[in-house]
């Protein structure tokens, strides 16, 4: 059966590598016209630019995004955490999040042709081997915020390869939202490791299921209470995602 599989699967991954460059080269011009106006007004312009993108590549690959709230929805800005397993991510991000947002990215990522040029100018990038670089990123996300335009970011730093349902946190997130007394809102992305695993030769159709939860008051909370906020939000998404998925127990040390 692999010798009939095996094909259909090398023709489904050009199909969707091919789709996904041929919109991004289509919306590529207007993006570029959008930059101009520089990184707040051009910057949410470009992401309806994005939404577009998404809302066609999805369906065209025979992916299926849902969207189930477990909170009340609005439209206050706010700081996202999303459990990060896959570069669908990002595109899943622009799909489902309320508009305007900005992502924190790897700043690795704006050096790919093309592709960089969008990533520039619609995320906030940030290189965590430079302390002066990731003080800029954490002034940008904050002059985002206080401009009201929410935004993502992967707690974990980095796609979770671990057979457990997240990695560690860092503190960024958790210390922007208590300096600006901004709520976390907690999001899972449910399905996203299964349609693209972290190699893309791997990718196929199905399901993309995203929960919004209930979001955490930071109101009243200092810089004392970070390594306490950030570990409430973090039992909370690690509790959600045990009850949509099986993961191995973790065995006690010692």
């Amino acid at each position: 059966m692999n010798f009939v599989l095996k094909p259909l699967r090398v023709i489904y991954v050009i199909y969707a590598a091919a789709v996904f460059l041929g919109i991004m080269f289509l919306i590529l011009p207007p993006i570029f016209l959008a930059s101009l106006l520089g990184r707040q007004k051009g910057g949410n312009i470009i992401f309806y630019f994005l939404r577009f993108w998404a809302h066609a590549w999805f369906p065209l690959v025979g992916m299926w995004v849902t969207r189930k709230y477990e909170c009340e929805r609005d439209n206050d800005p706010c700081i996202y955490v999303v459990n990060h397993r896959s570069y669908l991510d990002a595109a899943i991000a622009v799909k489902v999040m309320r508009l305007p947002f900005r992502p924190l990215g790897k700043v690795e990522l704006s050096k790919v042709p093309f592709f960089g040029f969008i990533y520039r100018n619609s995320v906030v990038a940030v290189d965590r081997s430079n302390a002066a670089a990731r003080a800029r990123s954490v002034r940008e996300m904050m002059t985002a915020l206080r401009a009201g335009i929410s935004i993502l970011v992967f707690p974990e730093g980095t796609t979770n390869e671990s057979e457990q349902p997240l990695r560690p946190f860092h503190n960024g997130a958790f210390r922007m939202a208590i300096e600006l007394q901004m709520p976390i809102k907690p999001v899972l992305y449910l399905d996203a490791g299964d349609r693209l695993p972290h190699n893309f030769m791997r990718i196929n159709p199905g399901k993309c299921r995203v929960v919004f939860l209930p979001p955490v008051p930071v109101a009243g909370l200092t810089m004392d209470d970070i390594n306490t906020l950030k570990q409430k939000v973090y039992d909370i998404m690690d509790a959600e995602l045990r009850k949509h998925r099986q993961y191995p127990t973790l065995q006690p040390i010692g």
